[in-house]
């Protein structure tokens, strides 16, 4: 337990008795308690005189009075000298010299007297402390008397001038000081408190100067401390006005904090200041330097250059000895005369932190699946540091924008967890920095680096370039014919993106699709099997199926529309002599009475190939005595009629051969033989008469299934063509190219597209729309070329007559004709337009005995052909 004494003015006389005044005080006074160590505190006012009561040391440590000279009292004090002193007959403590507490223990808040009282018999040993109580004895003092100051006129109002403030050697509330500046009207005290208690003090220009009227300015400054009684120091401030040169450097703040390490090295940058000077020239060039109120304790351990405004170290630093330093600064220009910018650098000397925090990286469970859940722990951290204190508090972090985190599981243990979803077809590896940073100021870092690899997991299917594919492959391939080739592409790795081609099996007609193509498993690549023949299958659709080999695996289609281009394999077919003529001669009777442009037969053929390689063309072949032959017969229509009116001159006995030709290349023939006899007219047969007569009335009376039959095939492959065209165009936007005569009143014009032609990619152009707006029919067709220009014109006296005109236009265009017979007539029906339904004497025509094949090709509702047919008048005639 522990008492304190604390006594003011007391005084012993020299008989060893206290005062009246003393004795009052001493009822005041409290006990002095003892402690188990034996140490008792007292305190005393400094300046106090000699003799000043302190404590009654013998009771208060228990010795008797009687005692002390025998046991050889003595009291001793380390560097204090003989301030206080013991009086053996009473036992009291008392002062013996001048005790200066500024003297004794400077600026530091606590101060006290050490004693250590020793007796003997036996040897005992007593602490005493006597703490000396700060009185106001010290004034508030300035350090120069007088401190003169330069100002330009120029200067703003509102110009900060820092001043020196006073110092004052007592602590607590005695020295803390007021300032105070004489009137006037030019400047004001500016007084600043920052938060470390540092009062800084400035003078204010509170009005614009004028060097002129007042050249100099004398002030007084007052600087008074809070103590009892009060106390106050002067100074005296001279202000000299300055002329020219009206733009002062300036800094960017009035004041700069700096912390640096106690242990850096000399010529260190402590900072860099940079003032500026709105003037140009001389008047913008500054110079740095350290102010003239600058204390030699600063000009001792930094220097400053005065170019660079760069203060460097050029002492030691020691933290224990000075960890402040204020420094002043003036930024003058090279004005005349020059003018000068103020800061303050505060340099605060920190502390060193000179561990560095240390990572260990345990438990690692790599690598990491690219579906694992979050939370998944791939591995242990843990890190120390040697520091104490916030240099010895560690934190870590990690690399931003990763998929981890850290988790801390204990003080200074983490664990690396998933924090969010993996893709290892997008990152596969992933470099985590690991980073512990201590709390000291600077701070220490350290870092670590785990490499985390990503495992692949099949979630990746095979992918197709685009979900379906276009194959063009010619009729009659060779067996095992490459014609294309799959590709897909997995994002997986490994096993996961190893791809496998397989055929998606389906019945094409009665056979199934393995017969007619196969995909090789590794490469893609499909082959065709057989030779495909475009009469037979003219297009065949399948699905490849891509899958890898993951677990389990995935897969996707892709589908191959593979269309068999038509090749001039098949050569016109004349259709039998129950027909009306065939592949053995035919014969018919003819009157020689009949005129000219009467037609006498009609050869009838077909092709089954498609496009340009069905497209028949008839032409006479000339007779073997290289006569002139009365007959002629029709380009594309097989009709054999008379050139000019028969006479006697005429054989009785006419043998013609017409050969029929398709237009593929190379193309292939037929021959047809028809043997005509000329008779009287009365000696013509009824059924030859009728069939004359017939002919010779209206034409369209004279519409047989052929022609009825290529109309229904020309819209179906206009209508086809007209698809195919925007698809390509869609998907290709390939523009349409069109090519038309001049002078057709309605026109409709095509081209066929690139990669789309039954003829081997020719482009033909096709104009119908001859004749007036009525008539019009829109057709396309993709191998239909122009109608020819007549060239076998045959001079009669009938030339001019419109029967005979009309017979010439149906046989070089008996497309045209069709159509316009048609449009005429009315709508056609194109689903309907079979043989059965497009002649009304259909039935009274012989029957076709071509191919079954042939046949269904021809007769097919339009909804089931897969191409245009030809739009040519030699398919069936």
């Amino acid at each position: 337990m522990e008492i304190k004494l604390q006594l003011f003015d007391m005084v012993i006389t020299p008989e060893g008795r206290l005062g009246s005044r003393c004795l009052l005080l001493s009822f005041l006074l409290l006990a002095v308690w003892k402690v188990g160590s034996g140490q008792v505190h007292y305190s005393v006012s400094e300046e106090a005189k000699h003799g000043t009561f302190v404590g009654r040391i013998a009771q208060d440590l228990g010795l008797e009075l009687a005692e002390l000279v025998p046991r050889l009292f003595r009291v001793a004090s380390k560097g204090s000298g003989d301030l206080l002193e013991v009086n053996l007959q009473n036992g009291i403590l008392f002062v013996n010299s001048r005790i200066d507490r500024e003297e004794l223990c400077g600026r530091s808040l606590e101060c006290s007297i050490h004693l250590e009282v020793i007796v003997d018999r036996p040897l005992q040993v007593f602490h005493v402390e006597v703490e000396v109580k700060d009185i106001n004895d010290n004034p508030p003092v300035f350090r120069l008397k007088e401190q003169r100051m330069l100002i330009y006129e120029s200067r703003l109002p509102d110009s900060l001038f820092p001043l020196e403030g006073a110092s004052d050697a007592d602590v607590g509330s005695n020295s803390i000081l007021t300032y105070k500046l004489t009137s006037s009207e030019y400047f004001a005290l500016n007084v600043k408190t920052n938060s470390d208690d540092n009062t800084q003090i400035g003078l204010v220009l509170r009005k614009s100067l004028d060097r002129e009227e007042a050249p100099e300015h004398s002030l007084l400054l007052t600087a008074t401390d809070e103590g009892k009684p009060e106390l106050t120091g002067t100074v005296q401030l001279l202000v000299t006005v300055l002329d020219v040169n009206d733009n002062a450097p300036s800094f960017e703040q009035s004041e700069y904090e700096v912390r640096i390490f106690e242990n850096s090295d000399n010529g260190t940058i402590v900072i860099r200041l940079n003032a500026s000077d709105r003037d140009e020239g001389a008047n913008a060039e500054i110079s740095y330097s350290f102010n003239s109120l600058v204390p030699p304790i600063v000009s001792d351990q930094f220097i400053i250059d005065s170019n660079t405004g760069e203060i460097v170290i050029q002492g030691n630093l020691d933290f224990e000895k000075v960890n402040l330093y204020k420094i002043h600064i003036d930024a003058t220009d090279k004005g005349h005369p020059p003018m000068a910018g103020h800061c303050t650098v505060l340099v605060k000397v920190l502390d060193i932190n000179d561990n560095v925090p240390q990572i260990a990286l345990t438990s690692l469970s790599l690598p990491v699946r690219e579906d694992a859940k979050f939370g998944t722990v791939i591995a242990l951290i843990s890190v120390s540091d040697f520091d104490a204190g916030a240099n010895g508090q560690v934190t870590c972090f990690l690399t931003p924008h990763i998929p981890f985190k850290l988790v801390s599981t204990f003080k200074n243990y983490y664990s690396l967890v998933l924090d969010s979803a993996l893709d290892r077809e997008s990152v596969a590896n992933y470099e985590v920095v690991v980073t512990a940073r201590d709390g000291g100021s600077p701070s220490l870092s350290a870092t670590a680096s785990v490499s985390v690899e990503v495992a692949d997991v099949n979630d990746n299917a095979p992918a197709f370039a685009q979900p379906e594919y276009t194959v063009f492959v010619k009729e009659n391939n060779p067996p095992g014919c490459h014609i294309f080739t799959v590709s897909a592409r997995d994002a997986d790795a490994q096993e996961n993106a190893r791809v496998s081609y397989s055929l998606v099996e389906r019945r094409v007609g009665e056979r199934a699709l393995s017969s007619y193509v196969s995909v090789h498993a590794e490469s893609g690549k499909v082959y065709a099997l057989q030779p495909l023949d475009h009469e037979e299958l003219e297009l065949l659709q399948f699905q490849v199926s891509a899958r890898d080999a993951g677990v389990p695996p995935l897969g996707s289609n892709v589908t191959l529309q593979v269309f068999v281009l038509d090749e001039n394999d098949n050569a016109p077919a004349l259709l039998p002599p129950g027909a009306g003529g065939g592949g053995g001669a035919v014969s018919e009777l003819v009157a020689r009475s009949v005129g000219a442009g009467h037609m006498v037969a009609k050869v009838r053929a077909v092709d089954a190939d498609s496009g340009y390689n069905a497209w028949l063309s008839y032409e006479l072949l000339p007779a073997a005595g290289g006569g002139r032959s009365p007959f002629r017969v029709g380009l594309y229509t097989g009709e054999i009629s008379t050139t000019r009116a028969l006479d006697e001159a005429d054989l009785p006995r006419q043998r013609l051969l017409v050969l029929v030709k398709d237009h593929g290349e190379p193309a292939l023939t037929a021959t047809a033989t028809v043997l005509l006899s000329l008779v009287e007219s009365g000696q013509t047969p009824k059924a030859s008469s009728r069939t004359l007569e017939g002919a010779a009335g209206p034409r369209v009376s004279l519409m047989d299934v052929n022609v009825y039959l290529i109309v229904a095939i020309c819209a179906v492959s206009s209508l086809l063509v007209l698809t195919l065209l925007l698809y390509t165009a869609l998907r290709c936007s390939a523009p349409l190219e069109g090519a038309c005569g001049p002078g057709k009143p309605t026109l409709v014009c095509s081209s066929a597209v690139e990669s789309w032609s039954y003829s081997q990619q020719r482009r033909q152009k096709v104009c119908s729309g001859e004749g007036p707006p009525k008539t019009d029919l829109m057709a396309f067709s993709p191998s239909l070329p122009p109608c020819p220009v007549a060239t076998d014109v045959v001079e009669h006296q009938d030339l001019n007559d419109d029967h005979y005109a009309k017979n010439q236009r149906q046989e070089r265009c008996p497309l045209q004709s069709v159509l316009v017979s048609t449009a005429t007539a009315g709508p056609l029906n194109m689903d309907q337009a079979t043989p059965n339904n497009l002649v009304p004497n259909l039935k009274s025509r012989p029957k076709f005995p071509f191919s079954s094949a042939a046949k269904e090709r021809l007769l097919s509702p339009a909804s089931e052909r897969l191409d245009s047919l030809p739009c040519a008048p030699g398919i069936l005639s």
